[in-house]
């Protein structure tokens, strides 16, 4: 018995909840500097109130990778994990840029920060078994597909995600202007539309798309010589520790990999707000409510749509010249491109030249959502895949970490408040990264090319 090829509107419909995620999930990344800047946060604190996110991650993630490996309720198997999530992200979303309404019971920069807390861990609840769902239900030869899919409506979501702020200014009139402290109008919708566009496409995904079942799953994996997947012994909690112990060597080698791509891209999400106003705009480190300043971070959004819109193209090229060339050097020349956008923001003459840039960067962004999954799908056992996507999520989640303790103190006192230099250390921290790559063993591209 062997799992069955799907159809491509079942594969997109499997992730299509990935597109809400990420509309989410970019409102997030592109504005909560800019909101907590407008709450009263300094540019050398942002990082350090996006900590708690990845922190978060840490924890959450190899939790729920080890219970949806476990779980099996009427819903499904991965299913009750990723609608939780996506519902605690939508409160979230609601709820961040009107932190000043709580502002009788604790400071809005505080609210703000504890909100974008609450939208990261339960993005995390949302993201990792979406990951598992792909590699449960798809075969070997179509994974590489699985993840470019998702990593097509990654890009759709976050484009939408990332402009409507300046679209709905630009368009129709919304104001963007901050008043009393208050979060721009703008910002206030999108991320209420944000909320019910995440709940609606998951829904999609819930009712469309069909898991397999504890028996056929273990036949699937009886039929590779493998332990079944369903064990007479309970599992417990515990059992984290000793799987991450017994991690794969394919799993190490891209963690590092892994380590120093996030680590660069944590650089670009924190500080490109205040990077571009300062750097291209001319504004002065400490102007963060001015109009010019708003106008600077809508264009971000811009920005960081035209990233989300490239990788979400060029995800449709990924099969193909992975299929030429290889997983390892396909992702290792996407992220060479990532490390020349990130470098080349420094030395573009305007914000429109910052196109470019972004598009650099979206090819980078196109292979990190999708090939260093489809490596490590290949390389774990089906009955352990979404505990040990959870453990994946370590080598995400602690560089994020580690550049929030030292990125805002190598800003304030190594770069001089100027954040366009912690958008360079990105880039080298993404040629670091390719540079690892050739290290990494790609089993199942392995076995491919020898059938």
């Amino acid at each position: 018995m062997k799992k069955r090829h799907l159809s491509l509107w079942d594969i997109i419909s499997m992730s299509f909840g990935f597109l809400g995620i990420q509309m989410g999930f970019a409102l997030q990344n592109a504005n909560a500097s800019r909101i907590l800047q407008n709450f009263g946060a300094d540019v050398h604190e942002l990082s350090w109130f996006w900590i708690v996110a990845p922190v978060t991650g840490l924890i959450v993630q190899p939790i729920i990778g080890h219970y949806s490996d476990n779980t099996w309720t009427r819903l499904g198997r991965r299913k009750p994990f990723f609608l939780t999530g996506a519902l605690l992200a939508a409160v979230g979303l609601v709820l961040m840029p009107q932190a000043d309404l709580f502002i009788s019971i604790m400071p809005a920069l505080w609210v703000g920060a504890g909100m974008l807390a609450i939208m990261d861990a339960s993005f995390n609840v949302a993201m990792e078994p979406f990951r598992a769902l792909v590699a449960d239900c798809l075969p070997s030869d179509q994974r590489t597909l699985g993840f470019s899919v998702q990593t097509i409506l990654i890009g759709i979501g976050a484009v939408v995600g990332s402009v409507l702020p300046y679209i709905l200014t630009n368009w129709f009139g919304v104001s963007n202007v901050q008043v009393s402290g208050a979060v721009p109008l703008n910002l206030l919708l999108s991320f209420i539309v944000g909320a019910v566009v995440l709940v609606g496409s998951i829904m999609v995904t819930i009712l469309r798309t069909k898991e397999y079942s504890p028996e056929e799953l273990a036949q699937f994996e009886e039929n590779t010589n493998e332990e079944p997947i369903v064990k007479e012994e309970k599992p417990r909690l515990s059992d984290i520790f000793t799987d991450f112990g017994n991690m794969p060597a394919t799993m190490k080698q891209l963690g590092a990999v892994q380590f120093f791509s996030w680590f660069g891209l944590f650089g670009l999400w924190v500080f490109t707000v205040p990077a571009i106003a300062h750097h291209i705009y001319g504004l002065p480190i400490t102007d963060t409510d001015s109009a010019t300043y708003n106008e600077a971070a809508d264009w971000v959004g811009v920005l960081f749509g035209v990233y989300n819109g490239v990788s979400a193209v060029f995800a449709f090229l990924l099969p193909a010249i992975a299929k030429k060339v290889g997983r390892k050097t396909t992702h290792t020349i996407c992220l060479l491109f990532g490390a020349l956008g990130l470098i080349s923001v420094y030395f573009m003459p305007d914000e429109n030249w910052l196109i470019l840039s972004m598009v650099f960067v979206g090819i980078g962004w196109a292979s990190i959502l999708a090939m260093p999954y489809a490596i490590l799908s290949g390389a774990i056992p089906a009955k352990k895949m979404g505990v040990y996507m959870g453990i994946f999520n370590f080598f995400i989640v602690i560089p994020q970490i580690l550049n929030a303790l030292i990125g805002g103190p190598l800003v304030e006192w190594a770069y001089g408040g100027n954040a366009i230099y912690a958008l360079l250390t990105s880039g080298v921290s993404l040629i670091i990264a390719a540079i690892l790559m050739r290290f990494v063993k790609d089993e199942d591209d392995t076995a491919i090319q020898t059938k």
